[in-house]
């Protein structure tokens, strides 16, 4: 998810993560295609997929965590989870407190999205993710920005005419629009692609799975992902 913390965390006074351990990586488990609660109650979508994938690559044993994306941020710091995979964009604002592998995805947009193609998005009242770069951005325009705590609020907000529009990642309203009466507006490219995050003690950690990230991208197989769970951003 193209998303950006505005406060940042306490660094964990424990020591950084022991290769020989299980790798926990925190998702939040509500934001499809890259990351969702499918039937049985596990992690599903692109990330999982990737996710899997980058742990047998680096020959590592890995579980997941879901948290809730408001704290997703100061959980990693505080050691409950080992590294966050989770559609977070790379921004300068985060990287001053933890460390991003190269990105999975290239930039992708964000997508304004509305009853009707003639809101004007920058005088609009607009919905946002609390903690995005969406949110970040809407801020900076002339638009009233409505914040809330999930993105399936941020759409239910305009369909019940609480806000003219919602602004979050393309991937994730693309299949909303081919299923309501919403439509897209206009697009705008956030951030600088997706990458997995880690606790800036854990270099170590972080190189293994950049290194297996460099791999899929080697040998077409993160294309194919990405085109698999129809996301924009491909190599």
């Amino acid at each position: 998810m193209n998303k950006l913390i505005l406060s940042t965390a306490a660094l964990a006074l424990t020591a950084g993560f022991a290769m020989a351990d299980t790798v926990r990586l925190g998702t939040e488990g509500a934001y499809p295609p890259y990351n969702f609660i499918n039937d049985a109650g596990e992690v599903d979508g692109f990330e999982r997929e990737l996710g899997d994938e980058l742990c047998a690559r680096a020959e590592l044993t890995c579980e997941w965590v879901t948290n809730d994306w408001d704290s997703i941020i100061p959980n990693l710091q505080s050691g409950n989870y080992d590294a966050i995979i989770a559609g977070m964009s790379i921004t300068p604002e985060r990287e001053e407190t933890m460390d991003f592998t190269k990105g999975y995805t290239l930039p992708s947009p964000s997508a304004y999205v509305a009853m009707s193609a003639d809101i004007d998005v920058n005088t609009a009242i607009v919905a946002a993710q609390t903690g995005t770069i969406q949110s970040d951005h809407v801020a900076t325009t002339g638009a009233t920005l409505v914040e809330f705590p999930t993105p399936d609020e941020t759409v239910a907000a305009v369909n019940a005419g609480e806000v003219d529009a919602v602004l979050a990642d393309k991937d994730f309203l693309a299949p909303i629009v081919e299923e309501t009466e919403l439509t897209f507006v206009s697009d705008v490219y956030l951030g600088g692609g997706i990458g997995m995050a880690f606790r800036e003690s854990d270099d170590e950690l972080r190189g293994k799975f950049d290194a297996a990230i460099a791999s899929m991208k080697a040998d077409g197989s993160l294309n194919a992902m990405l085109d698999k769970w129809e996301i924009e951003g491909k190599f």
